[in-house]
Formats: C-alpha cells, sequence, structure tokens
C-alpha cells in the first residue's frame, strides 16, 4: 500500500470524525437529559414494584387479622396508597416528558437531514461556481492576450494607413498634375484642329469656288449654242453627286415613311417584333441613328435598324454570361455598353460588332453602366453596394464609391470627367450624388420607396426617378428637391429595374406598367394617353405582358418599349 493512499485513508477518517462531532454536539445535553429521564423511570418502576408487593402483602395481612386491624395499620396503609398515587403520576409525567423529548429527537432527524441535504446542494453549488469561476478566468485571460495582439495590430494597420495616406496623397498631387497636363494637351489638340478644320474649310471653299465658276462656265457657253439646245438641255436642279446616288431622297423618304420627324404622342405600333428568346430587360436609342439596341435574359445585345417600313437585324453582340440588365450607346454611337448578371460589364464596337472590354470586379450583378463624360471612362453600379469607375484604355477599376445599398441605375452629368456628377439610385429608398473627385456622398434624397430607374433631361436641370411605391418623381437638380409627381390608379411598376425616360425635348415621360399599359405625361402632370394595344382609334396600345422599359428617340417622339414577353414595339404618332 502506498503512502499516498494511507493519507487518503487518514484524511477520510478525520473527515467522518469531524463530521460526527459537528453533527452530534448539538443534541449531547438532549442525549444526557433522555438517559437520565430512562434511569429515573426504571427506578420509579423497581420502586413502584417494592410498593405493590408491599401493598399487597399488608391487604393479606389485613385480611388475616380482620376485625384486629389497629389504628396505627390502617394509617400506614393510608400512607402508603398516597405515596403509590403521588409515583404513579410521577411515573405518568415521566411518560409523557418521555414522548416529549421522542418527538422532539425526530423533529431534529428531520431538520438534520434537511440541513445535510441544504448542505450537500450548496457544496455541489460552490463547486460549479468554482469550476465557472476557473473558466472565467481563463477566458479573461485569454481575452487579455487577444486584446493585447488586436493592440499592436492596431497600431502596425495605423502605421501603414497613415504611410499609405501619404502615398494616397502624392499620387493624387502627381493626378492632379496630370490631368492639368492632358486638359492643357487637350485644349491644344483643339487648337489643333480648329486649324486644320479652318484650312480645310478655306480649301474646300476654294474648291466649291472654282467648281462654281466652272458650271457658270459651261452654262454660259451652253447658252450661247442657240435656244434649240438649251430646251433640250434643261441644268439639273441638284448637283450630280446627288442625282447618280440618290441618298438625299431616299433618307428623307424613309424617314418620313417611319414617322421618325413627328412631335405628337404616340398613337400607332409601327414595328412590332421578338427581339429575344426570353424576357427583355432593356431597350435604348442610338444618338446618330435609327438603331435600337436590346438587352434580355438569353445573355444578348441584339442591334435593329427601325428606320424601315420594316425591321431588319444589325448585328448580335455575345460575350455575356448571364442575363442583361441594361444597355446605353456611348455618345458618338460607336460604342455599347451593357451590364450582366454574371458580375460584369461588357463594352462592344457597333461598326464590327467586336468585344473590346470585359470589365469584371464586383461581386453582385451588374444593374446600370454609363459613360462617364468621355468615352474611355465608365460607371457601373452592382448589388453589392457599390459602384465602380472604370479606365477603358488601362481596363482597370480607378476608383471604388462605397453606397452602403444595392444600386439600381445610375446617370451622368457633365462633360468633364474631372468634374462630373454621378446620381444613382438605390434599394434603401435614397438617391445619392457623387463628385468624382471626392470619395463619399455629396448629398442624398429620401423617397418613398426603392428607386428603380433615374433618367436626366438634356439639359441636366431634371432628374426623373421611378419609385416602387407606384410613382414616378421629378426632381429639380438646382433647387434639389422634387417638383412633381407622377401616379395613376392603373399604373403599376412592373419590376425591380422598370426604366422610365424623358422624350426628346423633355416635354412628356413615359413609364410601363405591370399590366402591359404604356402611360405617357406630360411634364406638367397631366396624362396625355395610356397606350394599349389592338384598341381603336390609335392611342391604346397593349402589349401582352409587363413592360421592363421604354426609350424615346432622340430626334423625335418615336418610342421604343420591350417586355417580359419577348417583344420589341416602335410606336408612332403617324
Amino acid at each position: 500500500m502506498s503512502a499516498e493512499e494511507i493519507n487518503w485513508r487518514a484524511l477520510i477518517v478525520k473527515n467522518l470524525i469531524d463530521r460526527n462531532r459537528r453533527e452530534s454536539n448539538s443534541f449531547n445535553e438532549i442525549i444526557t437529559q433522555n438517559n437520565r429521564l430512562l434511569d429515573t423511570t426504571y427506578e420509579l418502576k423497581s420502586i413502584n414494584l417494592k410498593l405493590s408487593v408491599e401493598n399487597e402483602q399488608l391487604r393479606t395481612g389485613s385480611v388475616a387479622a380482620s376485625n384486629g386491624t389497629s389504628a396505627a395499620a390502617t394509617a400506614k396503609i393510608s400512607q402508603l396508597e398516597s405515596k403509590l398515587l403521588t409515583q404513579q403520576e410521577q411515573l405518568t409525567d415521566l411518560h409523557r416528558r418521555k414522548g416529549e423529548n421522542a418527538q422532539m429527537i425526530i423533529d431534529l432527524n428531520l431538520k438534520l437531514e434537511k440541513q445535510n441535504k441544504l448542505l450537500g446542494e450548496r457544496e455541489s453549488s460552490i463547486a460549479d461556481h468554482i469550476a465557472v469561476n476557473t473558466s472565467l478566468r481563463a477566458e479573461v485571460l485569454m481575452l487579455t492576450t487577444s486584446l493585447q495582439e488586436l493592440k499592436s495590430l492596431n497600431s502596425c494597420l495605423r502605421d501603414e494607413h497613415c504611410a499609405l495616406q501619404l502615398a494616397f496623397a502624392s499620387l493624387e498631387e502627381k493626378l492632379r498634375k496630370v490631368q492639368d497636363e492632358n486638359r492643357q494637351l487637350v485644349e491644344r489638340l483643339i487648337k489643333y484642329k480648329a486649324k486644320d478644320a479652318e484650312k480645310l474649310n478655306e480649301e474646300n471653299e476654294s474648291f466649291l469656288k472654282k467648281r462654281s465658276d466652272k458650271m457658270r462656265k459651261e452654262l454660259e457657253d451652253a447658252a450661247r449654242e442657240g435656244a434649240s439646245r438649251r430646251s433640250n438641255s434643261p441644268v439639273p436642279a441638284f448637283p450630280p453627286e446627288l442625282e447618280r446616288t440618290g441618298s438625299l431622297s431616299d433618307l428623307t423618304g424613309n424617314a418620313k415613311a417611319a414617322g421618325f420627324f413627328s412631335d405628337g404622342i404616340p398613337k400607332r405600333i409601327h414595328l412590332k417584333f421578338d427581339a429575344h428568346d426570353g424576357e427583355v430587360n432593356a431597350v435604348r436609342w442610338s444618338p446618330v441613328e435609327p438603331l435600337v439596341a436590346t438587352g434580355g435574359a438569353d445573355r444578348k445585345v441584339n442591334l435593329w435598324d427601325v428606320g424601315k417600313a420594316k425591321m431588319e437585324p444589325r448585328g448580335i453582340l455575345i460575350g455575356s454570361n448571364a442575363a442583361v440588365n441594361s444597355v446605353e450607346f456611348d455618345s458618338t454611337g460607336t460604342m455599347v455598353l451593357a451590364t450582366s448578371n454574371d458580375y460584369a460589364s461588357r463594352v462592344w464596337t457597333v461598326s464590327d460588332q467586336r468585344l473590346r472590354h470585359t470589365l469584371t470586379g464586383h461581386s453582385g450583378k451588374v444593374m446600370a453602366a454609363k459613360f462617364l463624360g468621355e468615352p474611355s471612362k465608365v460607371v457601373t453600379g452592382s448589388h453589392d453596394r457599390t459602384l465602380k469607375i472604370w479606365d477603358l484604355r488601362s481596363r482597370a477599376c480607378v476608383e471604388t464609391k462605397f453606397a452602403g445599398s444595392s444600386c439600381n441605375d445610375l446617370v451622368t452629368t457633365g462633360t468633364d470627367v474631372s468634374g462630373t456628377t454621378i446620381i444613382s439610385g438605390h434599394y434603401d429608398k435614397k438617391i445619392r450624388f457623387w463628385d468624382t473627385r471626392t470619395d463619399c456622398s455629396a448629398n442624398e434624397i429620401v423617397l418613398q420607396g426603392k428607386i428603380t430607374s433615374l433618367d436626366l433631361s438634356k439639359d441636366c436641370q431634371y432628374l426623373l426617378s421611378c419609385v416602387r411605391d407606384d410613382t414616378i418623381k421629378l426632381l429639380d437638380l438646382r433647387m434639389n428637391q422634387i417638383i412633381r409627381s407622377f401616379s395613376n390608379d392603373n399604373f403599376k411598376v412592373s419590376c425591380d429595374w422598370s426604366r422610365v425616360s424623358f422624350s426628346r425635348d423633355t416635354s412628356r415621360i413615359a413609364a410601363g406598367s405591370n399590366d402591359g399599359a404604356i402611360f405617357v405625361w406630360n411634364i406638367n402632370g397631366q396624362l396625355e394617353g395610356t397606350l394599349k394595344e389592338n384598341s381603336p382609334g390609335g392611342l391604346f396600345i397593349r402589349s401582352a405582358a409587363a413592360v421592363t422599359a421604354v426609350s424615346w428617340n432622340p430626334f423625335s417622339s418615336v418610342l421604343a418599349t420591350v417586355d417580359r414577353a419577348k417583344s420589341c414595339i416602335i410606336w408612332t404618332s403617324a
């Protein structure tokens, strides 16, 4: 047996002795009194028995000596009976006190058991608290260590931040210098271009003058040949080049046939065709020709020539890996910008329909994109709650703006990229204004619902916002406030990316509804028409499904709309 086991046994015996002492000390007096009572009881029982024997003997002697009992014997008997009665009373009292003491012992035993049970519970609770305290001490120690590590990391990050701020300030200063140099070079280039244009104009004027003199001389020679020959050879009304090509008459005839010179309210369907194999999400007119670009759920951007009596496909722009959400032309009509659900934006050239740029970097689907001032800059808005500015020359993101909410649409104002303002509409019901020269939002306007689309007037003074509460808000950017609200009982916004549009002269707005109707308001808030299909008398054109986007022609009142039933419709007023 080892010394450790002997120590444990001695400790257990000592604990039992201590426990017995603690539990029995409280009852020592009661046990002593009880033992005294028991001894007294036994003694009284023996005395009682002896008295009973003596009483019986005396009674027997009394019977034997009847008639001869003396007065002394009678007195003694009476004394003994009295003593017996007293002893019986004492015995009864002792029995009663014995019962009380026994009941007291039982009560004390019950109380002792309760106290032992309570003591065990408290000991268990103390053990639990000791364990919890130990774990908390360990956790405090771990958190203290972690806090020290975080403090050291924070100090390191602060130093890195200061270094990055210094580097950023230096780079920003370099950027400003480069921008100033670029601006100066652009101004010099514009001057050189102006000089070249003036020189070219002078050459053209000289050429036209020589040609005019030559034609005048030929006419004078022809006039001198005689009246008969002059009658058979009249002077042409147009130069020979235009007569040979016929381009002037063809262009005018086609435009008039298409109703593209009309300024009235659209009243009839000019063209209707299936633009995609699935839902059509976006539509946009080219700024230079009667060309319409559409984007759909089939991952394609389609180009349609609608300037003639019938639609002619111009081309298909492929490369997206998910549904296309928006399309946009640059100011020259040479490039098309489209966004997609595959977290990317892409740029194609219209002439050869080749994919030129793929802009990746967002972590959510990209809902809107616009050219920023010049065709080499692009801004995109995504569901990852950021806006990114891209330089197409370096094919890289040059700036990221954190909006804090998903962006559904955006527009840009200004022509100088160094001073352009970006306006974005968000899921959190806010319109945010961004200055490209700063990182944070310059201003915010809160509406009553999440914003689905934005459109800017040509003079950049008015902003149109479609809101999910089935209203359209008109904002005056000079006063930075809402000046008018457009709504109708039958107008319901069809989706979170439903697009509305200003007309070319900002006199009307158009919006598609969930029931397929198209609503046209004038800028004063009056509803001028609800366009529904197959209704007599024009002015009632109705699509088969919810209208997702509308776009006015930049030169007339021709309207293009797309819907969820794959259709693209061109409306005209003639």
